[in-house]
């Protein structure tokens, strides 16, 4: 009876010292990965990566296989936005305290200036015919104030340049895919941002979302019926989709974390965005996806 009390006691304290754990593991590592663009036959992604401190260009394709680095200079590389055709890439090339708009060949060859190097210029987007890029100035010259910034477009093969949008804080412009009408960002106060919309000349412009939380990053469905957009109006920043014309607004997906920077994939049903959130003692950001297939679009 003794001997069956004395192991019965060792059990109990082998099982106590088992639940007693000797520290609490926590996530040490951690990567940026933000920004997708997808290949005009959406097989392919190029997003951005931090890779030792800078913002590097990355190609793959969507099954995650075949990842190759595409930049490797001592920049950040930002807005990779992959033309109509698919033969260029522009993007954000950051150095020397310039923010110029360059092209690339869709491997990371043949990069060449397309915007001036006088103005800081971002958020390229290509026209639907692959003929005009249009982007914006910084507006995040003095942070965390807003500066005014203008929309323009520059023509691929002569240059031209033409201001469409300006007047306030005018960011991120999105052709619709039959390029009559932009979408854009408009800061209305410090902490009201709405999405607009107007033609293609710049004219007609008006409020979409019409919201007092901070609305942006507008992105066009292929089939020109939907707008997705981020918006925190529920406290988070998350993806929504709406009308055109600003109705039937819909939020696409839960997260927690900071979703922003929409992207539809070519046949409309998945959308991908890229989520920013605490982990631990660090950051991450991962561009995640959302299938549409029982959305209603």
């Amino acid at each position: 009876m003794k001997t069956a009390l004395v192991v019965l006691a060792l059990a109990l304290a082998c099982a106590a010292q088992a639940k007693r754990a000797i520290g609490v593991a926590y996530q040490f590592s951690h990567s940026i990965n933000d920004s997708p663009t997808l290949s005009p036959d959406g097989s392919e992604m190029i997003f951005i990566s931090m890779v030792a401190g800078k913002e590097q260009l990355f190609r793959m394709k969507l099954d995650g296989s075949a990842v190759t680095q595409l930049t490797r200079d001592d920049a950040d590389h930002e807005d990779p936005a992959w033309s109509p055709d698919g033969r260029k890439v522009a993007f954000v090339l950051i150095t020397n305290g310039s923010e110029r708009i360059y092209l690339m060949d869709p491997d990371g060859s043949g990069v060449e200036p397309l915007t001036p190097p006088e103005v800081k210029t971002i958020h390229p987007n290509w026209s639907p015919d692959g003929k005009l890029l249009a982007y914006c100035t910084d507006d995040d010259l003095n942070p965390p104030k807003k500066n005014p910034a203008e929309i323009y477009t520059i023509e691929i093969a002569g240059r031209k340049i033409t201001k469409l949008i300006e007047g306030g804080v005018n960011t991120y412009p999105a052709w619709s895919p039959d390029g009559s009408r932009i979408a854009f960002r408009r800061m209305l106060g410090e902490s009201n941002s709405e999405v607009f919309i107007a033609n293609a000349d710049g004219s007609n412009q008006r409020n979409l979302t019409n919201d007092p939380a901070f609305d942006g990053w507008p992105a066009w469905s292929p089939d020109g019926k939907k707008i997705a957009f981020a918006s925190n109006r529920r406290g988070n920043f998350e993806i929504y989709v709406m009308d055109p014309d600003g109705t039937h607004v819909r939020k696409v997906a839960n997260d927690e974390g900071r979703a922003t920077a929409p992207q539809w994939s070519r046949d409309g049903k998945t959308i991908f965005f890229a989520l920013a959130k605490k982990v631990d003692f660090g950051i991450d950001c991962q561009i995640y996806a959302v299938k549409l297939d029982s959305f209603d679009n």
